[in-house]
């Protein structure tokens, strides 16, 4: 089994059999690890079958790192002992938060970019870091409205939690495409000036317009193929960066294996195209 991640799927129960037998080097599998946090079972099981052929990432939807509490103590245990399980390749996270004062809401919520919160972030992040004795990767957000009181421009924020923690990035380009559209900047200019050296992962994933207002707020939805200015915008990225770990996401109204692997052979392609130069 080759550990040079190309492209992967995020994996779902509905594929299980055919992400198992599918032979092709370099594809890779990422799970949400908060559906794997158990001591037995057989959907523990079924992912150690799956870690047994492909390499596995696990993409955090539940830290919180940017809520004003360190992460849960119980969960990040938790965390920890299925990473020493399944051996992942890549760990990473969101940054965005989703609990508070003990209630936990089901979305990745947004924050103000202050100093005060970049000090707490990165606080979470070093113990997390700490916790799972590996370096984890932090996705930038999706965006449906301006915040007020942004005390640095989101990429600034990023280099700068990269600098104290030592951590890497996620780039989600769908994310950058979606928030470029709801907020009104160039998703050209974001790509452009994000830190590659820092980029250990992409998601590439689909949206959809907002069923009231239409093409005026675009919705992170995971429904839907990548579109053709979100492909653009990979192509742009990895011309400059060189060959990244790429995953294509796929949550909702879910085709065929053969389908979702057909958007990863597409961005496997990429990977391979004369075009792309290293940073």
């Amino acid at each position: 089994m080759t550990t040079v991640l190309t492209a992967g799927l995020g994996l779902k129960p509905q594929h299980y059999a055919a992400a198992l037998a599918c032979p092709a080097d370099g594809l890779w599998f990422e799970v949400h690890p908060e559906n794997y946090m158990v001591t037995g079972g057989p959907r523990l099981a079924w992912l150690e079958s799956i870690r047994a052929r492909h390499p596995v990432s696990l993409h955090g939807v539940a830290l919180s790192l940017a809520a004003d509490a360190k992460p849960d103590a119980a969960h990040l245990a938790r965390l920890r002992e299925l990473a020493r399980r399944i051996e992942p390749e890549l760990v990473s996270e969101h940054l965005a938060w989703s609990t508070w004062r003990g209630v936990y809401h089901p979305d990745l919520l947004p924050f103000p970019r202050t100093e005060a919160a970049l000090e707490r972030i990165a606080d979470n992040v070093s113990i997390t870091q700490e916790t799972l004795q590996r370096r984890i990767a932090i996705e930038n957000p999706s965006h449906y409205l301006h915040i007020k009181d942004h005390a640095r421009d989101e990429i600034d924020f990023l280099t700068e939690l990269v600098r104290r923690t030592g951590c890497g990035l996620l780039l989600d380009v769908n994310n950058v495409y979606v928030s470029a559209r709801n907020l009104g900047f160039s998703a050209e200019s974001y790509i452009d000036a994000f830190p590659g050296d820092a980029v250990m992962e992409i998601h590439l994933a689909g949206h959809t317009p907002d069923p009231t207002l239409g093409d005026k707020l675009l919705i992170d939805s995971h429904d839907a193929p990548i579109a053709p200015a979100v492909w653009a915008l990979y192509t742009r990225l990895i011309a400059r960066i060189g060959v990244r770990p790429t995953l294509i996401e796929r949550d909702d109204n879910l085709p065929d294996f053969a389908t979702l692997y057909s958007e990863c052979e597409h961005a496997a392609g990429l990977l391979r195209s004369p075009l792309r130069r290293a940073a």
